[in-house]
């Protein structure tokens, strides 16, 4: 709780310097209001991970201080949340770095925490058996594609305010549950403090937009997110692999289910933005109803009235995980149901057919 309390006042409070030193120097301003995935009216400081980063930094040193036998681990992760973060952050002032060379540094941190971690898929469970990844040319490759693609679900999720931000929270806090139920005071320390970490920064993204997330603060919470889920089920085997897959699946399926939109359905490169992802479906087809107008406060508030939706969706995978995270058949079921129930939804909509319980807010 201490770590958590710290990493919340420090980000609320560098947040604001940021929010004020952006306006001032026109600092990593967003003003793009025409691009695909564009949804704000204003122009907004993206560099919303800055502050998540440091006050992480800040939060884990008085963690090693009071802990000394946390400081290794500790240390080793920041220094490989780091480089996934300097290739977002730079992306952020710039706007020049292209998503290929962000990814690749993903992938490098994700190799450094392999082997300063020893962060790796070693093993993965069925319902009668566990089959383990003994050889290095099968686990390191999963192990990178798996950490690496986690950090680019989470962006790829960060579409509306509060979006990416709470669905991490909720995940690091179901990790930091389950370490504190098998004793991992390692992961429990650091699950807390990124979560408050990004608890203090939301405070000031959701409703109001006052600062985006950007890609700086995607990547590094979707890395610590990815490393520290994959270390809490590799360091307690009593924990199932399925309760991590069960965990991140929201992300993970929607960034897999774009992939294959755009290449199979469109025609088109992965990489290409476009704006029919779940999370746009819901901003233009179903809470369109809930506003009306397209001026500006009301596209702040449809814009703030999308988040929920996806939120209460994420917790369909995350509260099963948090529950189950021992039993791998539930979680298998779990897994799968969530899966099916994504495309559903994502083809009702799509089709201009959403469930009715969907457009409830149409009547308030």
């Amino acid at each position: 709780m201490f770590s958590f309390l710290l990493s919340f006042v420090a980000s609320a409070l560098l947040t604001l310097l940021v929010i004020k030193h952006s306006k001032l120097h026109g600092r990593a301003l967003d003003a793009n209001f025409t691009g695909v995935q564009k949804v704000h009216s204003h122009a907004v400081s993206r560099i919303g991970g800055l502050p998540i980063f440091l006050a992480v930094t800040l939060s884990a040193c008085v963690s090693v201080w009071r802990v000394p036998s946390l400081g290794n681990g500790l240390l080793a992760l920041l220094v490989c949340g780091s480089i996934a973060f300097v290739g977002g952050i730079v992306e952020d002032y710039t706007g020049r770095v292209r998503p290929s060379r962000r990814l690749i540094l993903t992938m490098v941190a994700a190799f450094l925490g392999y082997l300063m971690l020893d962060a790796k898929i070693g093993r993965l469970d069925m319902p009668f058996f566990s089959w383990q990844l003994g050889s290095l040319w099968i686990a390191l490759p999963l192990t990178v594609l798996a950490v690496a693609g986690i950090a680019n679900a989470v962006n790829i999720i960060d579409g509306f305010n509060g979006l990416a931000s709470t669905i991490t929270i909720f995940m690091l806090v179901s990790l930091a549950y389950v370490a504190w139920q098998v004793g991992d005071m390692f992961i429990l320390v650091s699950a807390l403090t990124v979560a408050g970490a990004t608890t203090g920064f939301l405070i000031w993204n959701y409703p109001a937009g006052l600062i985006f997330l950007g890609d700086g603060g995607a990547y590094f919470t979707g890395f610590m997110l990815g490393e520290l889920a994959l270390l809490l089920v590799m360091r307690n085997p009593q924990v199932s692999t399925w309760y991590a897959a069960t965990l991140l699946i929201y992300p993970a399926f929607e960034t897999v289910f774009s992939a294959y939109r755009r290449m199979f359905v469109r025609g088109h490169s992965p990489a290409v933005p476009d704006g029919i992802h779940l999370h746009s479906l819901i901003f233009r087809r179903i809470v369109t109803w809930t506003v009306g107008r397209k001026e500006a406060r009301a596209l702040m508030k449809r814009n703030a009235r999308t988040a929920p939706y996806l939120w209460l969706f994420s917790l369909t995978a995350v509260i099963p995980a948090t529950i189950f995270w021992s039993n791998t058949n539930i979680l298998i079921f779990f897994c799968l149901l969530f899966v099916i129930s994504y495309v559903w939804l994502y083809a009702r909509i799509v089709r201009f057919k959403s469930p009715r319980w969907l457009m409830w807010s149409k009547k308030t």
